[in-house]
């Protein structure tokens, strides 16, 4: 049902359509009413933590919803097909790796983390497209990142940085507080091995 939802919600996204509890109970989880509020929790903080989108209620009376872009950000782009997830969460994701690199993200880090994510600086992204192009020449000329390169170094090192457009639609605490959701969420689905789970596996390596 959780899946089912998602799906639903995304279909909604792209043209900004309104959508109600009365729909989705109807297409997504097949008017289970009484598991309604633990599946759209749980649909709610997948589309948040995994696709930078937010469920919000904009009529509390006829619980009807609408989805915008996490944090403020008014970046919610898709790929020009229409296919593929929102990409704001990949640019929270940028944004998050310069504020932990003390608001210089040099290149080679950034691309490290994001290839562990399956997204890689010389591959076409089913979701994101081009990553290259996103990160080095739309989203700069969008305003939320500054890519330049590094002051004196030697051989040549680039590194990107937040900018003004960034600074204005959200904040380092908004993304702190984002991700120590994608943390806490983590942890519950992987929680840690007990002492005795732990010793086991240490002794089986």
């Amino acid at each position: 049902m959780v899946a089912n939802l998602i799906k639903f919600l995304l279909l909604k996204y792209p043209a900004k359509e309104l959508t109600s509890q009365v729909k989705m109970l109807k297409k997504a989880l097949r008017d289970n009413q009484e598991h309604f509020p633990a599946v759209f929790s749980q649909a709610s903080q997948c589309l948040q933590l995994v696709c930078g989108v937010e469920v919000k209620k904009v009529e509390p009376r006829e619980h009807i919803y609408i989805m915008v872009p996490t944090m403020g950000l008014t970046y919610d782009v898709m790929l020009n097909s229409g296919q593929g997830l929102p990409r704001a969460s990949l640019l929270v994701l940028v944004l998050s790796l310069i504020m932990w690199n003390a608001d210089h993200a040099p290149e080679e880090k950034v691309w490290g983390a994001l290839s562990r994510m399956g997204v890689c600086v010389k591959s076409e992204h089913c979701n994101f497209g081009e990553p290259r192009e996103l990160l080095t020449h739309t989203w700069v000329q969008e305003g939320y990142l500054a890519y330049r390169q590094v002051p004196d170094s030697h051989p040549a090192r680039s590194e990107f940085l937040w900018v003004p457009q960034a600074y204005a639609e959200t904040s380092k605490w908004e993304v702190m507080a984002f991700l120590l959701r994608v943390k806490q969420r983590a942890l519950r689905a992987f929680p840690p091995l007990s002492t005795e789970a732990a010793r086991e596996e240490d002794e089986a390596a």
